[in-house]
């Protein structure tokens, strides 16, 4: 199989390590940077020009899709639908996993636990949106954040009112969300390839530091994940429509609280911290999508996403 990994930095641990993994296995990998193709449109013979030559032969493509360019590559993986190319993560399902108002709108209608989140446009209703989701401290979260960024604990409601009305004065949007005490800085990373938990890891913030993302300075270590907590993590990636998923959440009182849904997860953590070979996975997997078109007998592929409230 002839196989394209869309990722901009081709020595990152994340892209070297699925071209290893596709080679042990016998296939080809090219590592093609999605924000140097050039998008031929034309009516039935769409196609996509790189370093001067036009892309062909693919059998399917894995995206690698950074947060920040996701309007150009969620195109040029449209592009590569249009051209009856397999992807490993479909184009929508990355768009809808990347807009987080929009993600936990889905994720609540699917009956996914997440912390209670609140949502406006309008300073003034900020006192209620602390009162709805159970009062302070809370979390307040941008929109767009990523890797911990953008992302505040408020430990009082007037802390919480001055921080909302700051980033209203700057046009960010932003969700409030409650804050579980009992985590204690620690979350769950769980792994998912083709509706199957394939690895998981708890991670841990670093001391006096609420958020546990490993860009954030947090450890990770291999974790046997509950019942529970894998249900919620297979229901979060159904009901995004993701065929690779890494799944954050939360240990609570009330069960497992999903955080996000990560549509182009890192390898170097998860692998580091279980010691298996995800990478091999994804490659199995996008060989199998692969097999599918070309009519050979493939694996289960994930049901397929619910329908969203808004047509697409």
């Amino acid at each position: 199989m002839k196989l394209a990994i869309l990722s901009r930095e081709p020595k990152l641990y994340s892209t070297t390590r699925l071209v290893e993994a596709a080679a042990q296995r016998g296939h080809e990998a090219v590592v093609v940077d999605h924000l140097h193709c050039n998008l031929v449109l034309e009516k039935g013979k769409p196609g996509i020009i790189y370093q001067g030559q036009k892309l062909e032969g693919f059998d399917a493509i894995i995206p690698r899709i950074g947060a920040s360019v996701t309007f150009y590559g969620c195109a040029v993986v449209r592009q590569f639908e249009m051209m009856k190319v397999r992807t490993a993560v479909e184009s929508q399902a990355i768009v809808r996993s990347r807009d987080k108002l929009r993600s936990m709108q889905i994720l609540a209608r699917a009956g996914v636990g997440m912390p209670k989140t609140a949502f406006t446009n309008y300073s003034d209703e900020v006192p209620e949106m602390i009162r709805q989701v159970g009062g302070a401290p809370v979390i307040i979260k941008l929109l767009e954040g990523t890797q911990g960024l953008g992302v505040v604990l408020a430990e009082s409601e007037k802390a919480a009112q001055s921080v909302i009305e700051a980033f209203h004065n700057l046009k960010a949007r932003i969700i409030v969300q409650e804050f579980i005490a009992e985590s204690k800085g620690a979350d769950l990373r769980a792994f998912v390839v083709n509706g199957e938990v394939v690895g998981a890891m708890k991670r841990q913030g670093k001391e006096g530091e609420f958020r546990s993302n490993l860009h954030r300075g947090g450890s990770g270590t291999l974790v046997k994940l509950t019942r529970a907590e894998k249900a919620a993590a297979l229901l979060a990636t159904k009901a995004l429509g993701l065929g690779i998923a890494g799944v954050d959440m939360l240990q609570s009182k009330r069960g497992p609280l999903v955080l996000e849904v990560n549509s182009s997860p890192g390898l170097e953590g998860i692998e580091k911290a279980t010691g298996l070979d995800i990478a091999g996975k994804i490659i199995e997997y996008t060989v199998d999508l692969a097999k599918k078109k070309k009519g050979k007998k493939p694996a289960a592929a994930p049901a397929p996403a619910q329908p969203d409230a808004q047509p697409e």
